[in-house]
Order: structure tokens, then C-alpha cells, then sequence
């Protein structure tokens, strides 16, 4: 029998939750250590559809990329709808594990989850851990494509590559410029433009991207951006922490069957395109 206590010392482990930023809010919000865990459930969002995969699924734990609660709460009444999320994993005997931007950082990571997805080689973090003395945490990844593409048709291969989503891949810069090295960060990225310049990259991908900020990184320089949905850049890494643990139970005979959720939380839904033209 495997308790939960084991399987959140090996996710510490992975993860360690003094490696998050101190805004965050990441570990367990739920859960009986001394309970039986044979299923594993991986998503970005504890929301209420995923709460509820986990419990059709039979999972005794669900792993997710995005706090709960991020700023804290005064209830966890179930007439709201975080609070209804915790009690059908209380009622349900499901326990809530949060790794955020303590697995930005890890090595392997998210954005080494994302660069994966496009078949970019990493070279090295893009934001390095100051903390690590082999260079390999932090956030971010610089990476290189093994040969030459242009902007439009890495843009393509994202849009191929990562989830399906109402908003695709939004392009700033030229679409025809060739690309040899790439800087990648999942979640939102619009913070760390300094950063990109100075590693000196063709091209940019991330998400949440901003209009000014956005606006005065391709004003500075020839740097192209690729804006993905937040949601998409991050489930990549759900794969990666599943055959991370994978292979953590099959090492401790665990028997643990480990799943990765599918269900698409990105919170937009569809899209138009503009047909319009200013007067």
C-alpha cells in the first residue's frame, strides 16, 4: 500500500517547495497523509471540471500546476466556487498537491516541458538559479532549433505542437525572418523581456503578452514574439511530472497508475477573426 505521505515527499522532492517564489502558494491544500494513493491525476488548473475527472477517475491524488489559493481565503464554504472544489476532494477522499513556480525552476521544468514540445534543444536557463551551482535550474529556457526556420513557420509548428486553444499563436515581427535560437518561457513571459534581449535570441515564446510591453520590445529590436495561450505553454509539463513520477513508483514498486488530464481549462473559449479595417 502506498501512502500519500510517500508520494508528496517524492513531489517535494522533485519540487522543493522553498524553491517557490515567496508570493506563491504551492504543497498540499489537501489531504490525509496516512491515506492509500493508487491513482495520480496531472492538470494546470484545480477548477471544478478537473476536481471532477479526479474523482470519475478514482484518483486518490490530483497534481496541479496553478495554486488554488493563491492569496489566501477567509472560507472554503461550498456556496463558492473554489470552496465547492475543496470539499469534493475532501468528500471524495482526494488530496490537492500544487507545484508552481517551484517547477518553473526545476530541472527538468516547465519551460524544459515546452521546449520539448517544439523540439528545441536547451542550452540553458534563461533566468539562471543563482542557488544551483550547475546552471541548470531557473527560469526559462534558451535553447537552439537544429536548423534554420522562419517566424511564420515556427508559429506553425507551435500552433501544431502545443494543445489546441481558441486563441492559437499570435506573431509579432517579421513573419519571414529566420530563426536559429529561441527563448522559451511558460506562463505568462511580458516580465522578462531584458532578459530575452540580452541572450540575444531570434524569437520569443510565451504568453499573456501585453500590448506596451509587447509594443516596445519589437520597437527596441528585430526580436520576434510568439504569444501562446498561458494555459497550453504550461500543460506540456503535466506529461513531463507524470513520467517523472512514473518512474518514481516503478523504482519503489509503487504500482501507482498515473494520469495526465486532457480536459482543455483554458478559460477562452473561441475566436473571430478580425475582418475589419480603421476608417
Amino acid at each position: 500500500m502506498t501512502r500519500l505521505s510517500e508520494v508528496i515527499a517524492a513531489l517535494d522532492n522533485l519540487w522543493p517547495a522553498e524553491r517557490a517564489e515567496s508570493w506563491d502558494a504551492v504543497g498540499t491544500v489537501v489531504g490525509d497523509l496516512d491515506q492509500e494513493v493508487t491513482r495520480v491525476l496531472f492538470a494546470v488548473d484545480p477548477v471544478q471540471d478537473i476536481v471532477d475527472e479526479a474523482v470519475k477517475l478514482g484518483a486518490g491524488l490530483l497534481v496541479t500546476h496553478h495554486p488554488l489559493y493563491l492569496r489566501g481565503t477567509t472560507t472554503v464554504a461550498a456556496s463558492h466556487f473554489k470552496g465547492r472544489a475543496v470539499h469534493t476532494l475532501i468528500k471524495n477522499d482526494i488530496a490537492l498537491h500544487v507545484a508552481h513556480t517551484n517547477a518553473d525552476t526545476a530541472d527538468p521544468g516547465v519551460s524544459d516541458a515546452l521546449a520539448g514540445a517544439l523540439d528545441l534543444r536547451v542550452v540553458r536557463p534563461l533566468v539562471p538559479d543563482p542557488t544551483d551551482p550547475q546552471g541548470r535550474r531557473g527560469l526559462g529556457r534558451v535553447c537552439e532549433l537544429d536548423h534554420p526556420v522562419t517566424v511564420r513557420e515556427l508559429a506553425e509548428r507551435a500552433a501544431a505542437r502545443l494543445p489546441a486553444t481558441a486563441q492559437g499563436i499570435r506573431v509579432a515581427g517579421d513573419p519571414e525572418a529566420l530563426v536559429r535560437t529561441v527563448a522559451v518561457s511558460g506562463g505568462s513571459g511580458d516580465s522578462l523581456f531584458d532578459v530575452v534581449r540580452a541572450a540575444g535570441v531570434d524569437a520569443f515564446l510565451t504568453a499573456d503578452l501585453r500590448h506596451h510591453p509587447a509594443s516596445e520590445a519589437v520597437a527596441q529590436s528585430p526580436l520576434a514574439l510568439l504569444d501562446a495561450a498561458h494555459w497550453a505553454t504550461e500543460w506540456p509539463w503535466c506529461e513531463l511530472a507524470a513520467t517523472q513520477l512514473d518512474e518514481i513508483s516503478d523504482r519503489h514498486g509503487w504500482d501507482l497508475r498515473v494520469h495526465v488530464s486532457k480536459t482543455v481549462t483554458d478559460p477562452w473559449t473561441s475566436h473571430s477573426p478580425s475582418l475589419g479595417a480603421p476608417n
